[in-house]
């Protein structure tokens, strides 16, 4: 079975946030085996580039298999589009991780590394909602490589 990791900065505080995301893992569990990193986020360590090298370090250290950064820069897929490049690895890979980045973004040495990036569109969107509507993507993901009625 696929195992997809989810490297995210920072922790779900609210109860909604919590609770979207059970339900979204409850749901992936049929289909995979989904694995959720929460990077502390640091924000004792002071300027803005110590921070994203102390989460960068963590965050890569999270990493395998193909691997994708949720960047406002990165490739913009239809959700047909994400359930394919989804079924591709799957063939080739065990693991697909997705990072998500805290509020200062993500280091210079994480960009490099993770040469794969995807958006949502332009909007920032808080890393707490752009966690939710990856889960949401994936499943749907799933859904539409399974033929379900989900995806209309």
């Amino acid at each position: 079975m696929l195992t997809i990791n989810l490297v995210c900065v920072g922790n779900l505080k609210e109860k909604f946030w919590q609770d979207a995301e059970k339900e979204y893992s409850k749901r992936l569990s049929k289909f995979c085996n989904l694995k959720i990193f929460q990077v502390e986020e640091e924000n004792s360590a002071g300027e803005v580039e110590k921070i994203l090298s102390l989460e960068g370090k963590s965050i890569l250290n999270h990493c395998k298999g193909k691997t994708y950064l949720l960047a406002i820069d990165g490739k913009n897929l239809s959700s047909e589009e994400f359930a394919k490049e989804i079924k591709d690895i799957a063939l080739v890979d065990s693991q697909i991780t997705f990072v998500i980045g805290g509020s200062y973004g993500v280091s210079n040495e994480v960009k490099e590394k993770i040469a794969k990036k995807l958006s949502f569109g332009k909007p920032t969107f808080p890393h707490n909602l752009a966690r939710i509507m990856l889960l949401e993507q994936i499943y749907r993901a799933f859904m539409i490589n399974s033929g379900s009625k989900y995806h209309k």
